[in-house]
């Protein structure tokens, strides 16, 4: 008679922690969702060159995978090209890795502990940050949830192919959107090393199932790289910068300070406080495992800022895994409070970045000048270029092309003149292409009439206009009329 009167109460319980789930969830994607439709700062240069990516869809592009261009090229078939279109993705994504945080969790440990961890993960600073933006990150997270909760179902699952289905989808998407998912593996490998009784899933035959089924994904842009002089690993070597000193420390101090920001003050202490119980006490399987999911990326980039550089967001991945531990490891403490505080101070966090963002380019901070000053200004110099070339043909004397000496001038003319019949292209640096529009754009000279040069750089001659760019320092832009180009 119990058992008749428990399973429907947990049942009941169950229903209500999903649905609890669900409202929170769908709160918060509301909210970013109008935070995107008044966000007043103009699209960086690099999610501009991502939407230019995708008005040619390829299996690779100079810089990273093809899985942004896709994300980005489908919301714009659904409802077009302006900013709200192109970044649309990113909340929309953060909420399904969140939903994914929440079976994990769930599997791993209980329903309390899933409900946590979504909720924790879908308040992370650095979330709130990327869902106002269109990043390679977002779909990487997404994916690299998947996969773990592939590997978590493989453990817990001796039959059925959807655990081998999602590892490998997970992989497979996961390296498409950027490479930094290779991480995966490699602390899979950890785990398995670290754990003696996992090692029997090296017999499984889904294991290696679903490692195939990611490699066949990430195979059509090996085939790109290789057809194209393997321009993104090269990319993805320089981004490291190993040249120079091999010793940075401030860099590396500086990382660490970084991840405060990105996961949270409390959060941050609450996995310092984790690992260390772990190290005197030993750790349960699942805490081992989101462990060996959550240490190995945060130690390499780590040991990366220290000899070179690091940005914050590179160990990004590292906090799916920690936003379940953290929350796991602090109930289990009856610690609550504590998540009930860092989620209070995230949500805080969250409705100052809207505020910010819906204000971008009409206030100042102390001490720090305007903070979106790097993303204002980029339409003005669109809207500037596409005046010149306007008043030129009612000269009747067109200009044959715009180019441009900058990555980021190339994908903000881009963007911003989308609608403008004047070819846009990219002045050649050197002897080999340095970025995606020198590979695929380069100006080789006008068949007939001048060229256009809009430039930001310090060493071009005669400034021409100053665009403001917030209420910082007004953006120096040069423009030059070129003819005569002979070719290198």
């Amino acid at each position: 008679m119990r058992r008749a009167l428990t399973a429907p109460a947990l049942e009941s319980s169950r229903l209500t922690t999903v649905r609890l789930l669900l409202i929170a969830l769908g709160g918060l994607l509301a909210w970013r969702m109008a935070a995107l439709a008044v966000n007043a700062t103009d699209l960086f240069f690099d999610e501009a060159q991502y939407w230019s990516w995708a008005l040619t869809p390829a299996f690779g592009y100079y810089s990273k995978p093809p899985l942004i261009a896709a994300l980005i090229g489908a919301a714009g078939a659904v409802c077009g090209d302006g900013t709200f279109c192109v970044r649309v993705a990113s909340p929309i994504l953060h909420t399904v890795t969140a939903g994914l945080v929440f079976l994990i969790g769930r599997r791993l440990y209980d329903e309390r502990v899933g409900l946590w961890a979504a909720l924790t993960f879908a308040t992370l600073p650095g979330v709130s940050l990327s869902a106002g933006i269109i990043s390679t990150d977002v779909p990487l997270l997404a994916a690299w949830a998947l996969a773990l909760l592939g590997i978590v179902g493989l453990v817990q699952e001796r039959e059925g192919w959807a655990p081998a289905l999602a590892l490998g989808l997970g992989i497979g998407l996961g390296l498409n959107a950027k490479y930094a998912m290779v991480f995966f593996p490699v602390s899979l490998a950890v785990w398995l090393i670290a754990t003696p009784s996992a090692r029997p899933l090296l017999r499984d035959r889904r294991l290696w199932a679903g490692l195939a089924i990611g490699a066949a994904l990430i195979a059509p842009n090996l085939a790109w790289n290789a057809a194209n002089k393997f321009a993104t690993f090269a990319h993805t070597a320089d981004n490291a910068k190993w040249g120079g000193s091999l010793l940075k420390p401030g860099k590396g101090l500086e990382f660490m300070a970084a991840q405060l920001a990105v996961f949270g003050p409390i959060l941050l202490a609450g996995l310092v406080l984790t690992l260390h119980r772990g190290w005197r006490s030993g750790l349960s399987a699942a805490d081992r495992m989101l462990v060996c999911f959550t240490l190995p990326v945060i130690a390499v980039i780590t040991a990366q800022a220290f000899v070179s550089r690091a940005h914050a967001n590179w160990a990004a991945t590292a906090y799916v895994a920690a936003s379940i531990l953290v929350p796991a490891m602090l109930l289990r403490l009856d610690l609550e409070r504590w998540l009930k505080a860092s989620l209070g101070l995230h949500l805080v966090i969250m409705a100052l970045l809207t505020a910010g963002t819906s204000m971008a380019g009409r206030f100042i901070l102390p001490l720090a000048g305007d903070p979106f000053q790097r993303t204002l200004g980029w339409s003005e110099i669109g809207t500037r270029t596409a005046a010149l070339l306007a008043e030129a043909r009612a000269k009747g004397q067109p200009y044959a092309a715009v180019i441009a000496d900058e990555r980021a001038v190339t994908a903000a003319l881009i963007y911003y003149m989308r609608d403008e019949a004047t070819p846009v292209q990219a002045w050649l640096s050197g002897p080999r292409p340095l970025d995606h529009y020198e590979m695929t754009r380069p100006f080789q000279g006008a068949a007939k009439g001048p060229v256009l040069l809009v430039s930001v750089r310090q060493d071009a001659d005669r400034i021409t206009e100053q665009v403001p760019a917030g209420l910082g320092q007004p953006c120096t832009v040069r423009f030059l009329t070129l003819e005569g180009y002979r070719g290198r």
